[in-house]
């Protein structure tokens, strides 16, 4: 029996899983993690960004996302029978003319970054963590009617990580180089296309990350193309469904590493990809991934918007939708705080233990680096009755303030939360995982597979390549033994810690309204 292979490009390392499908036995057979920073040193990143003496700036290389792949997909089992894939959403990748002739010509005795430099209008591409629009944001705001009318149409207001704005930025300083585009891809449809040897479509989960996609008519909106640049519309990939079958494996792939011309699937963005991969098929729980950042999500049945313009709407792989919550400031912060004040993880959890939930009214609201929500450009940690000098305390503060900002800026959803399922790093610390519970009023189990958006991009190949064969299998049946939340795990709220909570979040949205109002 074929295996399924999902990728995923994160913003810090490229994973790789496969799992087998085989009969009522369902299980991961291979998993492998490339660090970009450790496996691939000459790009000079750190943390997978490329240094840079603008905060705001945050780019990468498609080079590196190409070698990554290149080396990943030598390793892969044999027997793939179909492979998808997920990539950090909102990142831009500018191909020229030569891209096509280049992707169909590959030749297997040459490594692929030798042989791919030549097609790129941009060496550096804008990653999600970009967040140096802000101008190119207010004009397509103003263009679109205001942050309502833009977050009706597209699903978000104009966000500076999105990939519009950063196009706009690119068509106005640099007129001559967006002329020479061609193609304009996300990270997903870029990695696919390698794959594949052709240009692959955008999905609807990845696409409705852009501000350029109409959420409900499935389409690209004319009004904000014509808001982004001249002539996008002919730079853009075509958008297709997340079971779309983009074509099989290139020469490339099946000559050079004994690969099959197995089925390549659409690939489509981290958090599409986690909606799968951590079981949300169904009505009623929400998952918390924490990870680079930290997001909330949840499957919705129904297309919508925040009318707060903090979350998003996204289109989800199931056909349906669903909303989510990013702040930016995820375990880089938790990090921050841990180094600061010399801990392992070990000691960051005794530190959490060591404190009492409320943290006696201190709180912290932890931008160290520009956050999306809320937005906030001025970096640096605002303290409230917290001493910069007490570690334990800022421990507690730091995760307080990541479970508060989550739980407060995703009321909009209107989901009556019975089970939070938690993956990314970070939900191995089970400290952790009891402020999320207490935070939420609601039981944390954690997933058998911890990189949901790679296993969820492995269901989908499983998925499209049933359907390509003409089996209908539901979601339900796709993630099933995979996805399921661990008993064993769970961690119950305790009802005193919740109150204490529930009157926390009132003094912490104040907090945080004071802050942005004069930061």
């Amino acid at each position: 029996m074929p295996v399924y292979v999902g990728l995923d490009s994160s913003t810090q390392g490229l994973s790789a899983i496969a799992i087998s499908v085989a009969g009522a036995r369902r299980e991961v057979v291979w998993q492998h993690r490339l660090d970009f920073d450790a496996d691939l040193p000459h790009y000079g990143t750190r943390h997978g960004v490329l240094p840079n003496d603008d905060p705001l700036v945050a780019r990468s290389s498609p080079l590196l996302w190409a070698e990554a792949l290149d080396r990943m997909m030598a390793l892969v089992p044999k027997d793939v029978g179909a492979i998808a894939g997920s990539a950090q959403q909102h990142g831009s990748v500018y191909l020229a003319a030569t891209a096509a002739a280049t992707l169909a010509a590959l030749d297997s005795r040459r490594p692929l970054v030798e042989q791919i430099g030549g097609m790129f209008v941009r060496r550096e591409s804008p990653t999600w963590m970009d967040a140096s629009t802000r101008a190119e944001c207010d004009a397509i705001t103003a263009a679109l009617g205001g942050d309502d009318a833009a977050a009706r149409l597209t699903g978000s207001r104009v966000f500076p990580r999105f990939t519009g704005p950063q196009i706009r930025k690119f068509a106005q300083a640099e007129p001559a180089g967006y002329a020479r585009t061609d193609r304009i891809h996300l990270v997903s449809s870029y990695l696919a296309s390698l794959l594949a040897g052709a240009q692959a479509p955008i999905d609807y989960g990845d696409g409705s990350g852009m501000n350029l996609m109409d959420l409900r008519a499935r389409a690209w909106a004319r009004a904000a193309l014509e808001a982004t640049a001249p002539g996008l519309a002919a730079k853009l990939p075509p958008l297709a469904p997340a079971w779309t079958v983009v074509g099989t494996l290139a020469p490339y792939w099946t000559r050079r590493y004994g690969l099959p011309a197995a089925r390549v699937i659409a690939f489509s963005g981290d958090n599409p990809c986690s909606l799968i991969g951590t079981g949300l098929v169904g009505a009623g729980r929400i998952a918390i991934s924490l990870g680079t950042s930290d997001t909330l999500f949840g499957p919705l049945a129904e297309s919508g918007y925040d009318p707060a313009g903090y979350a998003h709407v996204f289109g989800a792989p199931t056909g349906r939708y669903m909303g989510l919550v990013c702040c930016r400031n995820g375990s880089l912060a938790r990090e921050r705080v841990r180094d600061q004040y010399g801990l392992d993880w070990e000691g960051f959890g005794r530190a959490l233990r060591a404190t009492p939930p409320g943290n006696g009214g201190a709180m912290m609201l932890p931008w160290f680096e520009p956050e999306a929500t809320p937005e906030v450009a001025v970096m640096g940690a605002r303290r409230f009755g917290l001493d910069a000098d007490d570690g334990p305390a800022n421990v507690r503060a730091v995760v307080e303030a990541q479970m508060l900002a989550l739980a407060i800026h995703s009321r909009w959803m209107g989901v009556a939360v019975a089970a939070i399922h938690a993956t990314g790093g970070a939900a191995a610390n089970r400290d952790i995982l009891q402020v999320m519970a207490d935070v939420h009023d609601a039981a944390v189990y954690q997933l058998p597979v911890g990189n949901s958006a790679c296993l969820g991009a492995a269901l989908r190949a499983y998925h499209a390549d049933e359907r390509a064969a003409g089996r209908d299998v539901p979601w339900e049946e796709i993630v099933a033994g995979f996805a399921e939340p661990l008993a064993a795990t769970c961690v119950r709220p305790v009802p005193a810690h919740v109150a204490v909570y529930r009157e926390m979040a009132q003094k912490y949205e104040a907090f945080e309204r004071e802050q942005i109002a004069h930061p």
